[in-house]
């Protein structure tokens, strides 16, 4: 098959990926083979091919938001044919103190597709049958690939958050995850408030409702009772910090920060404000999230590439050009 690969580089110079012919998977037990519908480009896939993240798996095959169909390794529950989504998490022991308390996203031995095992940027993919999930008919391939990872664990930022209906939240970075959770937020009655770097990111926040849009490190007029920072950068997570109403919760939505300044404890901490990290998600959190997407209508902006193209998809997230999500389609 056709597949976008990455190998560890000597040379900063080229690009991450290259497009050549290797091995199809070959189906084990526990496991489906999907034909790869479409995969979405993801931060995260950056941070590891740029050495963000440290090596696991040489050479690796990126890409964690997969629509595939089964065309090997089918269940009476999940039949050859079946359209399903893959998503950051590829697996958990199930048997470490966190999967047994219900909180499998701490897992201590987990799977990360498209990162410790190969993922979807290639003609076909496999998976743990237990961690796909059948997609509904209304949610197109090329619109729906974003969901499963910027969508999920934006949902999940909500979540650790504190999110309530008719609350103030901020979102500090406008990428793909950011974008997906404005309109959840508008279900619930929510004001939103966007500060990012970027004219388009501004403009395109301000088309989707938000009440208030900002530049890169400007404070909304307004305390908040809720935030969020999508990008990876220490001094963005002050500046939500510093937008915070005493009690106010803030969630970090990155894998990686450039670093962590110093700050004013006083100032800025005191007053039971609270700072969360969000680390990755449950099959409970895409479960809910997938049901209220399509109940909403959550279709988001997309921009789509080829594979032969993954190269460009990652240099478009890198340098903010694309407003919305990429999704590269085989």
């Amino acid at each position: 098959m056709k597949a976008a690969v990455f190998h560890q580089r000597k040379d900063a110079a080229s690009p991450p990926l290259r497009v050549e012919d290797v091995s199809q998977p070959k189906v084990s037990p526990g496991h489906v083979l999907l034909k790869v519908r479409a995969c979405g480009v993801c931060r995260t896939d950056l941070h590891i091919v740029e050495g963000d993240l440290p090596s696991r798996l040489d050479p690796l095959i990126p890409g964690h938001q997969i629509v595939g169909e089964i065309v090997e390794g089918g269940t009476p529950e999940l039949p050859i044919g079946t359209r399903v989504g893959v998503s950051w998490m590829g697996g958990v022991d199930g048997t470490c103190p966190y999967c047994q308390r219900g909180m499998e996203n701490l897992c201590d031995a987990p799977t990360f597709t498209g990162y410790t095992v190969h993922g979807g940027y290639a003609e076909y993919a496999l998976a743990r049958a237990d961690f796909v999930f059948p997609l509904p008919p209304e949610l197109d391939d090329l619109h729906v690939a974003p969901l499963l990872c910027a969508g999920i664990i934006g949902f999940r930022s909500l979540r650790m958050a504190g999110v309530e209906r008719g609350d103030r939240v901020g979102l500090f970075g406008f990428g793909s995850s950011a974008h997906l959770v404005v309109p959840i937020l508008q279900a619930w009655n929510c004001e939103v408030y966007v500060s990012t770097r970027g004219a388009s990111h501004r403009e395109m926040a301000s088309k989707m409702g938000a009440k208030w849009v900002g530049g890169e490190g400007d404070k909304p007029p307004v305390e908040l009772d809720r935030a969020v920072t999508f990008a990876p950068s220490g001094d963005v997570v002050l500046t939500a910090l510093s937008s915070l109403r005493k009690g106010g919760v803030l969630a970090i939505n990155a894998i990686h920060l450039d670093r962590m300044p110093e700050f004013d404890y006083d100032r800025l901490l005191w007053g039971e404000r609270q700072i969360r990290s969000v680390a990755n998600m449950t099959r409970t959190d895409a479960r809910d999230f997938l049901e209220l997407a399509q109940k909403i209508g959550l279709r988001p902006q997309v921009t789509r590439f080829s594979l032969d193209q993954a190269n460009d998809a990652l240099d478009a997230v890198k340098k903010g050009a694309v407003d919305g999500s990429i999704v590269i389609v085989p």
